[in-house]
C-alpha cells in the first residue's frame, strides 16, 4: 500500500494549479493525506471537487480558509474502511486538525499539528494538543497498529532544519516541541523515514520568502511514524521534494500489511 500526506496549502489552490490531479495521475497512490485544506465544511459540501477514481472525505475547521484535513481513497479502498473526523474533543476538533481511518490491519491518523506561531502564543494550545493525541494514539495501538502522518510543525532534531542554530527558541524548534516529539518516539513510534533513511539531509517545507527552496534551506517537519512492531513492514520512506504546488512537498510510505 503506497500512502502519501501532503501540507497543500489550499485544496483550491492546489487544483487550480493542477498539482494535486497531475500528482495523482503520476504516482498513483491507495490513500492520500492532505493538510491546510482551507475550505469549511459547508463549502466542500458545496462545491464539487471529484478526483476520478478516488473519493474525497473531507474535514474542515469551522473557520472558513482556516487549517483542515482531508483524505483522498482510490476507490476500492472505501468500502473495506471506517473514517471518522476529530478525537472526541472539541477544543480541537473544530479547526479540522484529526482525521481517523480505520482498515482491517491498521489505523491511519491524517493530522495537522498547530503552529506555535512567531510569538509562541499557541505553544501551551499545541502541548495540549500534543498530549490528546499520544493518549489517543496509545489507546487505538492497544486494538491494532498505528500509522500517524501529516504536518507536525516541528523540526525534531538539527539535522532536520537547514539552520537549528539560527532557529533556536523560534516556532517549530522549541525545546517543548522537540520534546514532544522525542516522547511520541519513546512510546513505541518510529520515524519511518529517519528508520529507513539513516541521517540523510531532505526537507519537507521551504518559506515562500527569499527564494528559499531554491536554495534548499529548508525544514523536515512532516512526518509518517508508526507502531514499532510493523516497522519491518515498511518497505519505504521518503520525500518527495521536486513535487511542486505548495510551500510543502509530499511525504511517502509504502508498507505490506498483507
Amino acid at each position: 500500500m503506497k500512502i502519501i500526506s501532503w501540507n497543500v496549502n489550499g485544496l483550491r489552490a492546489i487544483i487550480r494549479k493542477g498539482a494535486l490531479n497531475d500528482f495523482l495521475a503520476e504516482f498513483k497512490p491507495d490513500i492520500i493525506c492532505l493538510q491546510e485544506i482551507k475550505i469549511s465544511e459547508s463549502k466542500l459540501e458545496k462545491e464539487n471537487i471529484v478526483f476520478p477514481g478516488y473519493t474525497l472525505f473531507g474535514n474542515g475547521a469551522r473557520r472558513e480558509g482556516y487549517s483542515g484535513t482531508a483524505i483522498i481513497i482510490r476507490n476500492p479502498l472505501v468500502k473495506n474502511l471506517k473514517i471518522k473526523t476529530g478525537i472526541g474533543i472539541d477544543e480541537f476538533d473544530h479547526e479540522g486538525r484529526i482525521q481517523v481511518l480505520e482498515l482491517k490491519k491498521f489505523f491511519l491518523l491524517n493530522i495537522y499539528f498547530p503552529n506555535s506561531n512567531h510569538e509562541l502564543s499557541r505553544l501551551k494550545y499545541k502541548e495540549k494538543f500534543n498530549e490528546a493525541i499520544l493518549k489517543y494514539y496509545q489507546k487505538l495501538d492497544k486494538k491494532k497498529p498505528v500509522i500517524i502522518t501529516g504536518d507536525f510543525n516541528v523540526a525534531h532534531e538539527a539535522i532536520d532544519l537547514a539552520r537549528p542554530k539560527d532557529n533556536e527558541h523560534n516556532a517549530g524548534y522549541t525545546p517543548e516541541e522537540r520534546f514532544w516529539m522525542s516522547k511520541f518516539l519513546a512510546s513505541k513510534l518510529v520515524d519511518t523515514f529517519r528508520d529507513l533513511n539513516g541521517q540523510k539531509i531532505q526537507y519537507t517545507w521551504w518559506s515562500f520568502r527569499f527564494n528559499v527552496r531554491a536554495k534548499n534551506i529548508g525544514w523536515r517537519i512532516d512526518y509518517f511514524l508508526v507502531s514499532s512492531r510493523i516497522k519491518k513492514n515498511v518497505k519505504k520512506a521518503y520525500i518527495l521534494d521536486k513535487i511542486l504546488g505548495s510551500d510543502h512537498c509530499p511525504v511517502g510510505l509504502e508498507i505490506n500489511l498483507d
